[in-house]
């Protein structure tokens, strides 16, 4: 059995995975973490993902909470992300990242702690998902840039950075695919007066609307056909079970930087 701390334990992903711990008999749940000051501090993690009593209470003591776990999952909010993958360091714990939103400087501290133990950091767990990242490089590969390359981005109205992560992980398999730098070719939407879209460009658009979970669909377009690859995501439980699994590939894992692509042997 895993012993899983969660860090993030009341956000939207964090009680999804609870749920899925408490379903698995594979996992346990020894650890629920989040910010100082929210309501969630001091009631029972089990109880707030509404997965039954689990007699863990939700606390901001990170350290405290964490101490016996085997595998940390950060789904918390990217201000706190160096700071437990520092806390891995000090444990010797691996860490599975799903959080997104980081800024340069909060990914470096994350590849830092990576010199030390297993990072494992992903924008999306999905299995389907990690499988359209393999898919989208390939036809990129194929297509080149005489086909016009468009991502649209689906989330529900309260996530809170936009593009989402796996948005941009998706532009990034493209440009690689094409022998590209995203930064170089990326469009983040478009208004006014554009003129004719540019050979090579990427255009990357953000949609927030609703509940829904997470659509995002990839386009690849010229004169006379289109070609689109779809993921739709119906339930976080698949992005949970990713997690899960990512957690049990990370135990006893050597220290190093790794992503979905390597657990699932795409890489």
């Amino acid at each position: 059995m895993i012993k899983i701390a969660m860090l993030g334990a009341a956000g939207r992903m964090g009680q999804a995975i609870v749920r899925c711990i408490a379903r698995d008999d594979s996992f346990a749940l020894i650890g629920a973490v989040d910010a100082e000051g929210q309501d969630c501090i001091g009631q029972d993690a089990g109880q707030v993902a509404g997965a039954g009593e689990l007699a863990i209470p939700i606390t901001a003591e990170a350290r405290e909470a964490c101490v016996a776990a085997d595998v940390l999952i950060d789904f918390s909010f990217h201000t706190a992300v160096a700071e437990h993958a520092r806390l891995a360091v000090d444990l010797g714990r691996p860490i599975v990242i799903g959080t997104t939103g980081l800024t340069d400087d909060e990914q470096a501290g994350v590849r830092d702690a990576a010199t030390q133990v297993a990072v494992m950091m992903a924008p999306n767990m999905s299995l389907g998902v990690n499988l359209l990242f393999a898919m989208t490089q390939k036809a990129a590969s194929v297509l080149g840039t005489a086909y016009d390359a468009e991502i649209i981005d689906i989330h529900h109205r309260h996530k809170k950075d936009a593009p989402s992560g796996t948005a941009l992980r998706l532009g990034e398999k493209l440009a690689a695919g094409r022998n590209q730098n995203l930064k170089d070719v990326v469009c983040y939407g478009r208004e006014g007066d554009t003129g004719a879209r540019p050979e090579g460009q990427i255009g990357i658009h953000a949609l927030r609307s609703g509940d829904a979970v997470g659509d995002h669909i990839v386009s690849f377009a010229t004169e006379g056909e289109r070609v689109e690859l779809t993921h739709r995501a119906s339930s976080r439980d698949a992005f949970a079970n990713g997690a899960l699994h990512a957690a049990q590939w990370m135990t006893g894992r050597a220290p190093g930087f790794y992503d979905m692509q390597d657990v699932l042997g795409l890489a």
